[in-house]
């Protein structure tokens, strides 16, 4: 089994450090807050330790961190003697499975590859109930055959579905892909909904309807109903987060040149969601909230908490 450091103890990375430790992983945790990395090493059964002194014997580095961003100032980079970068030793293979941008994730790739150290893209679809089962779906951006097969059954706790998706940045920019399209699905969901409802038509009913016709998502088959209808708010993933990830992609589609009008037009109705949140923390689903209050229709079950 490998020595692993694990970095970054959200609502995603505190799950999956109880199935790396159950593979049978040696794992040492670090968040930005000690008390968050105390309570999952209890809860998991893994050791907190300083990522700077224990990367040096590490087989493997994860990173599950917000963004581009704070991937940066936690790995720093190999030139700064202060920097985690520096510490880690040649040979170990560092994996950022957060939402970064395809293009820092390359600049990571390229400075740790002068030092002997690999550093592989691998997001994760399926919210923090698959990363409980171990059921995510894992991509992975890798430059080296033998690298993969290294990684991929340390992966393979975490998730049930592990891509190669080709070379570094690849799986990140699937990723946020794959996040636009998420997008697309609630935002034309949440439209078809709210049209519905005005014209009468019960949204429990229309919702049963299509997630048995062809215009049914994952939006309209797990989502709107326990998260929107029931008014639930709890996806398991921010709001602004997937905004980050969505600007993310539509660059992506501006560097190839790509004409992609209906993202736009979605990306344009998440992030003004967003702001009507004025900095408030929100959840995916809440982007329904947005959609309601343009239209003055309420999407709610008669049943919900707040028609009670």
């Amino acid at each position: 089994m490998a020595k692993l450091v694990f970095i970054g103890l959200g609502t995603m990375g505190a799950p999956m450090t109880t199935r790396l430790v159950a593979a049978g992983h040696e794992l040492n945790v670090s968040d930005a807050s000690p008390e968050v990395a105390r309570t999952v090493a209890e809860t998991s059964g893994a050791s907190v330790a300083d990522p700077h002194e224990a990367v040096g014997e590490a087989d493997a580095v994860f990173l599950m961190l917000p963004n581009s961003d704070i991937v940066a100032a936690v790995l720093g980079f190999r030139d700064d003697p202060q920097s985690l970068a520096s510490k880690i030793r040649r040979g170990t293979v560092v994996v950022d499975m957060g939402s970064s941008r395809p293009d820092a994730t390359r600049v990571h790739a390229d400075d740790l590859a002068h030092g002997g150290v690999a550093f592989v893209d691998a997001p994760v679809s399926g919210g923090p109930r698959r990363a409980e089962t171990g059921e995510l779906s894992i991509m992975v951006g890798i430059n080296d055959d033998e690298v993969w097969n290294a990684i991929a059954p340390i992966l393979g706790a975490l998730g049930t579905n592990v891509s190669r998706t080709g070379l570094v940045g690849s799986a990140h920019a699937l990723k946020a892909l794959n996040n636009l399209l998420s997008v697309i699905g609630i935002v034309g969901a949440l439209e078809v909904l709210t049209v519905g409802t005005k014209f009468g038509l019960d949204p429990a009913v229309m919702l049963e309807v299509i997630n048995h016709s062809t215009g049914r998502n994952h939006a309209t088959e797990v989502k709107l109903g326990p998260h929107v209808l029931d008014r639930q708010w709890n996806v398991g993933f921010s709001l602004g987060l997937t905004v980050k990830d969505v600007t993310t992609a539509l660059h992506l589609a501006e560097s190839q040149s790509v004409a992609t009008p209906v993202s736009h037009a979605a990306v344009a109705v998440a992030v003004a969601a967003l702001d009507s949140f004025a900095g408030t923390p929100a959840d995916q689903s809440q982007i329904a909230q947005y959609i309601e209050a343009l239209n003055g229709v309420t999407l709610g079950r008669p049943d919900s908490e707040e028609h009670s």
